[in-house]
């Protein structure tokens, strides 16, 4: 009988894991891959090596703006997949040591719930044994979303079609590209490929990319990317994958883009089904397990976090999620807030947020103030970056003068934007955060110089 069995080993579930077993519960890992999930081996950390890279090869070529000069820098694709592949390798290797050292029990395979007896115990069966707990948290992640549209089930056979798993291992640079959604992966790794001589085009349903990230600096992440060569066809529906087209219709008017290969990244959904959820009756919405403030389901003793409950498809959110189940389990008091979730996409130039957006606010009736600066407020931020748009939007609530939302795009937005996210969830008034000493010089500054002109 285990203390507690956790099924699926992504962020969410290998976290739990190590929390429960370093608090001295007799934890199972269940994982039918490799721990780290999808995240780790094919999600996040390997597409930001990948862009990394990019990064690299981008200040090689145009250093000239720096007063740098570089000869024949080049894009070496194996190589960079290589790298990419020690660095998830390395990772993966740490987290297995770490569930080791707070004595986890790993078990490779499947997992399947198999019921929950009277007495509240619930068995999982991985391959021909079975496992035994009052205490289940469910952690299976998320899956590509591969809709069933004419020619992307031979382009996946035949390796003209790829998603998001698969993008992450070409070797090769190809001439043509077509990202079809323009979401957090598909810009990501537009991004990549443009940056290394491809031609890119992206085709999105929506009428604006970035999902829903504040429509401002959409706009503006999507005119750095027209600068750089990626075409937009927004308002799109794809119709056809073939002949090394991507055919799609517009206001009813039929186009194509010529696409070498194409990366299908249309979204995710949580992966739940087959795991025996209906055995101990867990309720699920569109496959979305749902769960309160806590992560419990509504079975006692069974909780779901990471992916697999839909909240925020998000490593950190999964993190915390992990982290709020295992205290109450341990009956120990914590509870789960989202106003203060950050975003961040790793384009260049990065894109992240936090908190309400003017979209939101106007949609919820709150009454609001804003800032919008342009980054070049900031000195750092002007003599590491030639060239280069940048801005900050800050929203705060009218009635009660606290910041509720942050919005950046620039150098540096991926960790400027965690200072925000704390402003926010402290509830930090306008005139608390005007007396914060920002270290100078630094990007970050851009908060403080948006705060004064609120």
């Amino acid at each position: 009988m285990c203390d507690l069995i956790v099924l699926g080993g992504g962020p969410g579930g290998y976290l739990a894991a190590e929390r429960a077993g370093q608090a001295g519960l007799n934890t199972l890992l269940i994982e039918k891959n490799k721990v780290g999930g999808v995240c780790l081996n094919e999600g996040c950390i390997p597409s930001k090596t990948l862009l990394n890279s990019a990064k690299v090869f981008d200040h090689a070529k145009n250093g000239g703006h720096y007063g740098v000069t570089a000869e024949n820098a080049r894009i070496d694709q194996p190589a960079v997949v290589a790298r990419k592949n020690k660095v998830v390798k390395t990772l993966v290797s740490g987290v297995s040591a770490t569930l080791k050292a707070a004595k986890v029990t790993v078990k490779n395979g499947e997992g399947i719930i198999q019921g929950r007896g009277a007495d509240g115990v619930i068995t999982v069966q991985v391959g021909g044994e079975k496992f035994d707990s009052k205490r289940l948290i469910i952690a299976t992640g998320s899956e590509v979303v591969v809709p069933p549209i004419p020619g992307v089930k031979e382009g996946l056979a035949d390796g003209s079609v790829v998603t998001s798993r698969e993008i992450l291992d070409l070797e090769r640079i190809p001439k043509t590209m077509t990202v079809v959604g323009g979401g957090v992966i598909g810009l990501e790794m537009a991004g990549y490929f443009a940056a290394c001589g491809c031609k890119v085009s992206v085709v999105e349903m929506l009428d604006h990319i970035a999902g829903n990230a504040d429509r401002e600096m959409s706009t503006l992440l999507q005119k750095a990317y027209e600068k750089r060569g990626i075409e937009f066809h927004l308002g799109c529906q794809v119709t056809g994958v073939k002949g090394g087209f991507v055919e799609f219709t517009n206001a009813g008017k039929a186009d194509k883009v010529a696409s070498e290969v194409t990366l299908m990244s249309v979204g995710r959904r949580a992966a739940t089904k087959g795991i025996g959820l209906e055995s101990i009756g867990v309720v699920t919405d569109r496959g979305k397990i749902l769960t309160d403030a806590q992560g419990r389901t509504n079975v006692p003793g069974v909780f779901a976090v990471g992916d697999a409950n839909g909240v925020w498809m998000l490593a950190h959110a999964a993190y915390r999620e992990a982290e709020v189940a295992v205290n109450t389990i341990l009956g120990k008091r914590d509870i789960m807030r989202y106003d203060a979730m950050p975003s961040v996409i790793y384009t260049t130039p990065e894109m992240a947020f936090v908190g309400e957006t003017e979209e939101t606010c106007k949609a919820k009736g709150i009454a609001y103030r804003k800032s919008v600066l342009p980054m070049s407020y900031s000195g750092r931020f002007l003599a590491e970056t030639d060239g280069s748009e940048g801005k900050i939007k800050l929203i705060v609530d009218s009635a009660t003068n606290r910041m509720i939302g942050c919005h950046l795009l620039g150098n540096y937005a991926s960790e400027i934007i965690l200072a925000a996210g704390t402003m926010i969830e402290t509830q930090m008034r306008v005139e608390d955060i005007k007396e914060i000493i920002f270290p100078h010089p630094t990007v970050g500054e851009i908060i403080r110089e948006a705060i004064f002109h609120i």
